[in-house]
C-alpha cells in the first residue's frame, strides 16, 4: 500500500511542476519581451495538458 502512495506522490508532483514552470517562463518572457520563453512557457502548457490527460482519473 505504501508503494502506490509513493506513486501517487510522484504523479502530483509530477503535475505541479509544469503549471508552476509555465507561469514562471510565460512571466519572464512577457516581461523581458522575449518570444523563446514564452515558447518554453508554451511547450510547458502543453505537457502539463497531457500529463492531467493522461495519469488523471
Amino acid at each position: 500500500m505504501t508503494e502506490t502512495h509513493g506513486l501517487t506522490r510522484g504523479v502530483r508532483r509530477t503535475q505541479y511542476v509544469p503549471p508552476l514552470l509555465m507561469a514562471a517562463l510565460g512571466t519572464a518572457g512577457f516581461l523581458t519581451q522575449s518570444m523563446w520563453l514564452m515558447g518554453l512557457a508554451a511547450w510547458a502548457l502543453i505537457a502539463a495538458g497531457l500529463i492531467e490527460m493522461i495519469y488523471r482519473p
